[in-house]
């Protein structure tokens, strides 16, 4: 999946970033050369402090950013402040080391967005996985977040899975798209990611 990614990626000239589990994460860089990111990463350091995922394994795993507070993997506010302060640490930052935060609300949007991520990704939880766009069910919302914090890229996700949902998603304002089950699912990934990168076009 993630050397369609690669492909797809270099023919469209458009970013794709898989955002893989952990324990893939080495194989997978050693494969790709576009980023690749973890889908979650938790603030402790290196030492007494097992069971953690930390910022420093993953960089020399070879990861490019992390995915925080996804619908499938909350956490609380002040541990994303956390995660994200040790992240936005000069040592890190000079590795260029990303970071996204999932909300699911206007006004959790609005508390992330002050711990200033690289991105925000408005992701309802009731479409993820289902049939019907966020673009389309919620268009008015992504509005408003987009108009409320001109500030913060915006990326949305839940149910986009043709070019026509990446399309009407930056219309409304929205810098990306977060995506697993559309293209996961598919029977041919790589044709599913090509019309989502048209959508860019």
């Amino acid at each position: 999946m993630a050397k369609i990614c690669q492909e797809v990626s270099l023919q469209a000239q458009i970013p794709i970033i898989p955002v893989v589990q952990v324990v893939d994460l080495i194989r997978i860089t050693q494969v790709v050369k576009i980023p690749v990111w973890v889908q979650h990463l938790d603030w402790q350091p290196q030492g007494q402090h097992t069971g953690w995922i930390n910022l420093e394994a993953v960089i020399e795993a070879g990861a490019k950013g992390t995915l925080l507070n996804h619908a499938e993997h909350q956490i609380p506010p002040g541990t994303v402040k956390q995660v994200i302060k040790r992240i936005q640490n000069p040592e890190f930052r000079i590795k260029k080391f990303g970071v996204m935060v999932c909300c699911k609300t206007m006004g959790q949007a609005e508390r992330l967005a002050k711990f200033k991520p690289d991105y925000l990704a408005y992701e309802p939880p009731e479409l993820i996985g289902g049939d019907l766009a966020v673009s389309e069910a919620k268009p008015v919302v992504i509005g408003r977040i987009v108009k409320k914090l001109p500030q913060t890229k915006i990326i949305v996700g839940a149910g986009i899975k043709t070019g026509k949902d990446v399309k009407r998603s930056l219309e409304l304002g929205a810098r990306g798209v977060l995506v697993s089950s559309g293209i996961v699912f598919a029977k041919d990934q790589k044709e599913v990611l090509e019309d989502l990168v048209r959508g860019f076009s």
